[in-house]
């Protein structure tokens, strides 16, 4: 005698929605249904339909972004270490509208410091300092910290910052970025100001990225201190 198994109803729903996207149906970036209107469609508990968009979530089939909703999980994004290549540029090359939220600025007078793969750089005061989230098609992909050296930057205060930073120190100051050096670690986001800006309610994993910029031989243009998704970046580096 053969005993059948019954098939959780939060599964079939999930199923329906992966096999909805994997028939091209629902295309990477697009909203699917939120946890009421599965309520709504097909007759279950609040507690099904969390269960669904769960499974949907742990599968990696989508993301959920607190407050917004729940979306088709779009590819990866790779990022090179062996190029200068700002957060702008990397989006547009992999197909990402890009776009910046600024939630700081102002003046200090003492500079910046870090250790950057086992040396201490300094950067003189003063220095402008930015925070800024960058989005990739209204999904926020990175957290930074910059110090722009004012002496190489005067007047950096007046400068939009929803675009290129790159594209600032080059056209309105004619800098040539000459060597940019970065350190990479792993943490996890934890911190809820993090947790709260890149509109997520769990821990996940994050690249960390301490950097100093130059313009010239020991000149330092910036310093700055970045957190990536870990759920959404790939960082390659090539060796020869």
């Amino acid at each position: 005698m053969t005993t059948r198994v019954e098939i959780p109803k939060y599964f079939r729903i999930s199923q329906e929605i992966v096999h909805s996207i994997s028939d091209g149906e629902l295309l990477p970036g697009a909203k699917i249904l939120s946890e009421n209107e599965i309520i709504k469609q097909y007759h279950v508990s609040n507690t099904t339909a969390r269960k669904a968009l769960q499974q949907l979530e742990n599968e990696g089939w989508v993301l959920r972004i607190k407050g917004k909703g729940t979306y088709v999980h779009t590819s990866d994004i790779q990022r090179t270490v062996t190029r200068i290549l700002g957060f702008t540029k990397n989006m547009i090359e992999s197909g990402y509208v890009p776009s910046t939220k600024l939630l700081d600025a102002r003046s200090l007078r003492e500079g910046y410091s870090a250790v950057v793969n086992g040396r201490f750089y300094a950067l003189k005061g003063p220095v402008y300092k930015i925070k800024r989230l960058r989005f990739a098609d209204n999904i926020p992909m990175m957290l930074e910290e910059r110090y722009i050296s004012k002496s190489f930057c005067p007047g950096i205060e007046k400068m939009n910052f929803e675009g290129s930073l790159y594209e600032i120190y080059r056209e309105a100051y004619g800098h040539t970025l000459s060597e940019v050096n970065q350190m990479l670690s792993a943490a996890i986001i934890r911190e809820e100001e993090h947790l709260r800006c890149f509109s997520i309610s769990g821990e996940i994993p994050a690249f960390v990225v301490d950097g100093v910029t130059f313009c010239g031989k020991e000149m330092i243009l910036e310093m700055e201190q970045s957190v990536y998704r870990g759920d959404k970046y790939r960082f390659s580096v090539r060796a020869t």
